[in-house]
């Protein structure tokens, strides 16, 4: 079996329901079901704290259960049972308990998979991460674009059914033969409980997921709320879509061209420019409050989340044993892209309701720290501090 194929097809059928549920769901809450913007705040934030717990807890315990390819298929599941759990539900209560069972399985799909690509890397089974990964950002863009055409016409009640649609697809999928080496169980050594503490003891872990933690928290106000603001600025219904899929555009051509123009690139010299990017786009959606400074914003999302996405695998393969991987993207899933973006969605929400800008601003104050503390590891991991060298 081509191992670079599957991890391609994986994170592809992954992604496509993904970028359904990330710019979309929280409107889809708001118009179809009714509720308020800090009533969809709260459940999301909240949705995201079981999200850490599933990650952080659940699925390294699962891991040293089951075989990836059990894991992947059960998860999966799970996740389409909840969201069909969404259909009845009309109350405040009910959305809520329906987002946090969705939760406990959905999310956990993603550092699965990045998991599954790291064994992959250092069983030298898939020679080019980013190049796998770039077909997911592809996935992403797909069903937004096409998401896009449909709400314009149908409206946002097809949010829901699109999800259940590409998560049946995805489901169906994981049914089919996958590589040798994620058919196989877990040893007796990966059974017996790792202590995720020992990862701090590694070289500069605890610092590269700060700054992570950092980085990914930056873009809760993004997640949560790009969808309405882009309709607080008038920009048309038919075209959010493609804006917003601006930046999973400048994403895939980040990770097409990653493995080839920034493997040389030190850890912290990736995390610096995702830090600076960062900073520099939600300074731009805050002072420029129009859709065309908006697309130009969109272009760095390729620095302030695939970069220092990317930034985090490179170390990861580098430098974590396998028997942690799970911990490390457990770890990594649930303080950087759950509990972290949650307490910044409930802060960016609360901005929202004051002036709709500052909710994206506010999120400097995850940047900054980030591009700081990079700066500092920068020195300690490339201590020639040549940030753009051997770009060719």
């Amino acid at each position: 079996m081509n191992s670079q194929r599957w991890m391609s097809r994986q994170f592809f059928s992954f992604f496509i329901t993904w970028g359904v549920f990330l710019p979309f769901w929280t409107g889809w809450m708001i118009y179809t079901k009714g509720i308020s913007v800090s009533q969809a705040s709260l459940i999301m934030s909240l949705g995201l704290v079981v999200r850490g717990i599933s990650t952080l807890l659940v699925f390294p315990y699962l891991s040293r259960k089951f075989s990836s390819k059990t894991l992947i298929k059960g998860m999966a599941i799970g996740t389409l049972l909840s969201i069909l759990c969404y259909i009845p539900a009309k109350s405040f209560t009910s959305l809520l308990v329906t987002t946090l069972l969705l939760h406990l399985f959905y999310p956990a799909l993603m550092p699965t998979l990045d998991s599954v690509a790291g064994v992959l890397s250092q069983s030298k089974q898939l020679r080019h991460y980013g190049k796998s990964r770039s077909w997911g950002s592809i996935g992403f863009v797909i069903s937004g674009m096409v998401l896009t055409v449909f709400t314009g016409a149908f409206g946002d009640e097809v949010i829901l059914w699109a999800l259940l649609l590409g998560t049946f697809v995805f489901v169906c999928l994981n049914f089919m033969p996958t590589p040798d080496v994620l058919n196989k169980k877990p040893s007796a050594n990966q059974t017996k409980r790792v202590d995720m503490l020992q990862l701090f003891r590694i070289k500069h872990f605890g610092v590269v997921l700060v700054i992570v933690i950092l980085l990914q928290a930056a873009h809760a106000s993004y997640y949560s709320y790009g969808y309405i603001f882009l309709q607080e600025i008038y920009a048309p219904k038919y075209l959010i879509g493609v804006i917003l899929n601006i930046a999973v555009i400048a994403e895939i051509t980040f990770f097409l061209i990653a493995d080839r123009r920034f493997h040389k690139f030190s850890v912290g010299s990736l995390l610096t420019l995702a830090a600076l990017g960062s900073t520099v786009r939600w300074i731009l959606v805050f002072s420029f409050p129009n859709i065309i400074v908006f697309c130009i914003s969109q272009t760095l999302h390729a620095f302030s989340f695939a970069m220092g996405h990317y930034a985090f695998m490179k170390y990861l393969i580098k430098n974590i044993p396998h028997v942690q991987i799970p911990n490390a993207q457990g770890m990594y899933s649930a303080l950087a892209l759950s509990w972290s973006t949650a307490i910044f969605t409930f802060f960016g929400g609360y901005l929202y309701e004051i002036e709709p800008r500052y909710a994206f601003i506010g999120m400097i104050i995850c940047s900054i720290p980030s591009m700081l503390l990079a700066l500092v590891y920068r020195k300690l991991d490339d201590p020639m501090g040549e940030l753009f060298e051997r770009t060719r």
